[in-house]
């Protein structure tokens, strides 16, 4: 995989590139938030490693503003800050994965190759519902022809809705399908993102295409 890391820990820096390089990988370190970004913006990177606690930029801000350019390459944060609140914040602001220090390398390692199977080295296809179109590989979706720009959770979000168009997608499964959370963390996070969805992809049309299950979940109409 190309890699670029961004963590202005020395050692922990050192640490990284040389157990990725031993394994074969292609990776770049930038010790500061900006000119991570910049390469970020610049390379096509596999998967983007971000400390969160950044001296010149935090890793949240980097994120958000990497996602706000309509970049979707997949990123991993790294961090010391290992409580619920944390990581959901973590992942509010664009990341794909969160892993809390010290964390043993192994782990690192297979976190990353799954990331860079979802960022768009699987196999992708092509799904339709209604006038909905959806293109997994190229992470691609329209509706009525119009292409509609996504962040990558709301496509993840609209991908799990798509495979179950029809049929009532629980705010559970949501939580573990694209979070990948195995509880509750209690907060906001999928309706936030859902309702931004919805904005995206009614914007110039007079149906929801997503439905409210109350107390349940959300179903993606079949006829919109």
């Amino acid at each position: 995989m190309r890699l670029l890391l961004i963590e202005d820990d020395v050692e922990m820096a050192c640490f990284i590139r040389d157990a990725l390089l031993e394994e074969g990988h292609d990776l770049e370190v930038a010790p500061l938030g900006e000119p991570g970004l910049a390469r970020a913006e610049a390379g096509k990177f596999d998967v983007v490693i971000v400390d969160r606690l950044l001296p010149d930029l935090p890793g949240t801000v980097l994120v958000e503003r990497l996602r706000a350019g309509g970049d979707v390459t997949p990123v991993l944060m790294l961090t010391a800050l290992g409580s619920i609140e944390d990581r959901v914040v973590g992942l509010g602001c664009g990341a794909d994965d969160y892993l809390v220090k010290p964390f043993a390398m192994a782990e690192l390692s297979a976190r990353l190759a799954a990331l860079a199977r979802r960022g768009g080295t699987i196999i992708g296809e092509l799904a339709s519902v209604g006038a909905l179109r959806l293109d997994r590989l190229k992470r691609e979706v329209w509706r009525d022809g119009r292409r509609v720009v996504l962040q990558p959770r709301e496509f993840e979000l609209l991908d799990q809705l798509v495979r179950q168009a029809g049929r009532v997608v629980s705010r559970a499964m949501l939580l573990e399908q694209v979070w990948h959370f195995h509880f509750d963390p209690q907060t906001n996070i999928v309706e936030t993102h859902m309702s931004r969805l919805r904005q995206k992809l009614n914007a110039g049309s007079d149906q929801d295409l997503i439905q409210t299950v109350r107390g349940v979940g959300y179903r993606l109409r079949t006829d919109g």
